[in-house]
């Protein structure tokens, strides 16, 4: 899929020079190259496009593999923990506030939405797993009623928001919440790596525990789990790549959710093979998912959350009906 898609696009790139390029760009000398526009066009929008796409893919399918292994409910996600939603306050008010936030942080502006929309997102993490404490101990039904009534007020807020946008700031907020691969760059990768690999590198070493922890809270303790660090570390870690992934790329839906439940059919229930098949499916289904955005309707660009959003809603009705049958 990365192949494909620094590959395709309106600008065609051969495999042939492909190669060529990327040495050339390293300081190796080489006879085949692409054309300088072809080469501009790989290096400058492709790849860091392509990078970005395999790392937030990657972040919002793990995030949502583990957030349904730590609370032992397939149709839990990001979003119902109001990660979603509080990074879509931040960056709807920074757009608000684009030319007071441009006059102090000058050639720093175009980290301002990120910046601000990952700020919301941990916040309203952090407020959704305070809340769900109850006598030293997160309680996972408590921590999920605490963020959906967190992801409703952040919804109200936007609405509120949206209701004083002048006309080109609420076309930058729609373009933003329906999410787009679009204002990838490579400061934005630079930016986003730290984050969305701290958040990888979190999630997916926590397989073996998450197997225990879905025997049960009690038995897991049992087996020597610190359930309650191990709820900390999962939900942190969530908040961090989700808020990261949404703050650069705008809300993406159905990620999360689908592929840990495609992948569950296969793999089955096994965290250890089931976390890291998730990232990488996840991954490979973003990439595809933008190569299908700027291709199928070029020169326009579709806005890459709907289609995954739209492709994302009939496969987990498939999901429910065969579920459905089979009981």
């Amino acid at each position: 899929m990365f192949l494909l898609a620094i590959a395709v696009g309106a600008v065609p790139v051969p495999p042939a020079s492909l190669g060529g390029s990327v040495l050339a760009a390293l300081g190796v000398d080489t006879a085949h190259r692409l054309e300088p526009v072809q080469e501009a066009v790989l290096l400058s929008i492709r790849l860091p496009r392509a990078l970005l796409g395999m790392l937030v893919g990657a972040v919002l399918a793990l995030s949502g593999a583990a957030l349904q292994a730590l609370f032992r409910n397939p149709l839990v996600d990001a979003g119902l923990l109001g990660t979603t939603g509080g990074a879509a306050v931040g960056a709807v008010s920074a757009i608000l506030l684009d030319v007071a936030l441009a006059s102090r942080l000058g050639p720093l502006r175009a980290l301002a939405v990120p910046g601000v929309a990952f700020l919301g997102a941990l916040v309203a993490t952090l407020l959704a797993y305070r809340l769900g404490v109850r006598g030293g101990r997160a309680e996972g039904p408590r921590v999920l009623l605490a963020g959906i009534a967190i992801s409703a007020g952040a919804s109200a807020c936007v609405g509120l928001l949206i209701s004083v946008a002048s006309d080109a700031q609420l076309r930058s907020i729609t373009f933003w919440n329906l999410g787009s691969l679009g204002g990838a760059s490579w400061e934005a990768v630079r930016v986003a790596v730290v984050p969305l690999g701290i958040a990888l590198v979190l999630l997916l070493r926590e397989g073996s525990r998450l197997n225990l922890l879905m025997l049960g809270e009690r038995e897991a303790r049992h087996l020597g789990v610190d359930v309650e660090r191990l709820q900390r570390r999962l939900i942190l870690g969530t908040a961090l790549g989700v808020g990261a992934a949404v703050a650069f790329t705008g809300t993406i839906g159905f990620v999360g959710l689908v592929v840990p439940s495609l992948l569950r059919l296969v793999l089955g229930p096994d965290n250890r093979r089931l976390l890291g098949a998730t990232a990488l499916m996840g991954a490979a289904l973003l990439v595809g998912a933008d190569v299908v955005s700027r291709t199928v309707v070029a020169p326009l660009e579709l806005p890459i959350g709907a289609l995954t959003s739209a492709l994302g809603a009939p496969a987990f009705i498939a999901l429910l009906a065969r579920g459905r049958g089979r009981a």
